[in-house]
C-alpha cells in the first residue's frame, strides 16, 4: 500500500517509515510541513495517509484540516490520524468527514506494533478506528445513549475501536451470536437508517460522538 506519511518529529518520522515499510507498505512520500502535504495527498496514486494532527507552521490542527480536505477530494480515502494527547473534538471532526476508512490513535500507541499495524490495515480496509484512550473520554461525557444498556454500551465502546463481532465477544468473553444481538439492538435504539452493515456502526459510533 502507498502512504503519504506526515510527521514533524525527524526521530518519530524515521521509525514510522521503518516500520511501515517493514510491514510491506510503500512510502510515496514523508513531509515535516503541512505546506508539503497538500501536493502529497494530490498523488493520485497514494492509497491512504498516516497524519500527525499538529504540524508546522502553527501546530494546530493542520494534518487534521489535510485529512478532512482529502475526504473531501477523495471520500472514502483511509486516513490515520495520529495525535499526542485525547481531543475528543478532532475525532468529532474527522469521523463527521465520511463513512469509514478512519483512524484516530494517540502517537504512545504506536510503540505497540502489532496493534498498530493491525488498526492501520483496518482502516485501509474502510474500518473505524478510534483510540482506547478516546472511547473512555466519550464514555465519561454525557452522551445521546441513554436508551442503550451498561452492556450494550461496553459493545459500542468496542465497536469505536473498530473491532470486530468475533473480537468483541472475544474480550467480553460471550458468544458471537449474543454480541450480534447487542448490536442490532444499539442500531435499533439509536434509531439508526437502514443501511450497509459497516455504514451503520459508523453511525452508531457518529451517534455516540454527538456528531
Amino acid at each position: 500500500m502507498r502512504l503519504v506519511l506526515a510527521e514533524d518529529h525527524a526521530l518519530l518520522r524515521d521509525g514510522l517509515i521503518r516500520l511501515l515499510e517493514a510491514h510491506g507498505h510503500e512510502i510515496a512520500a514523508a513531509v515535516e510541513h503541512a505546506d508539503h502535504l497538500a501536493p502529497a495527498l494530490a498523488d493520485p496514486s497514494v492509497e491512504a495517509a498516516v497524519l500527525d494532527v499538529r504540524l508546522p507552521p502553527t501546530h494546530t490542527d493542520e494534518g487534521l484540516r489535510a485529512a478532512v480536505a482529502a475526504r473531501t477530494e477523495r471520500p472514502g480515502f483511509p486516513v490515520m490520524v495520529l495525535s499526542q494527547y485525547v481531543e475528543r473534538i478532532y475525532a468529532r471532526e474527522l469521523l463527521a468527514s465520511g463513512e469509514g476508512g478512519i483512524g484516530y490513535l494517540l502517537k504512545d500507541r504506536v510503540g505497540d506494533v502489532g496493534e498498530f499495524v493491525d488498526a492501520l490495515d483496518r482502516v485501509a480496509g474502510g474500518g473505524t478506528v478510534l483510540d482506547p484512550q478516546v472511547v473512555s473520554a466519550v464514555m465519561e461525557r454525557q452522551a445521546p445513549v441513554e436508551r442503550l444498556t451498561g452492556r450494550e454500551r461496553e459493545v459500542l465502546g468496542l465497536m469505536a475501536e473498530g473491532r470486530s463481532n468475533a473480537a468483541i465477544a472475544s474480550a467480553l468473553v460471550v458468544t458471537k451470536k449474543a454480541v450480534g444481538k447487542h448490536v442490532n439492538n444499539i442500531l435499533t435504539k439509536l434509531d439508526l437508517p437502514v443501511a450497509p452493515d459497516d455504514n451503520r456502526r459508523v453511525l452508531a459510533v457518529l451517534a455516540w460522538l454527538g456528531v
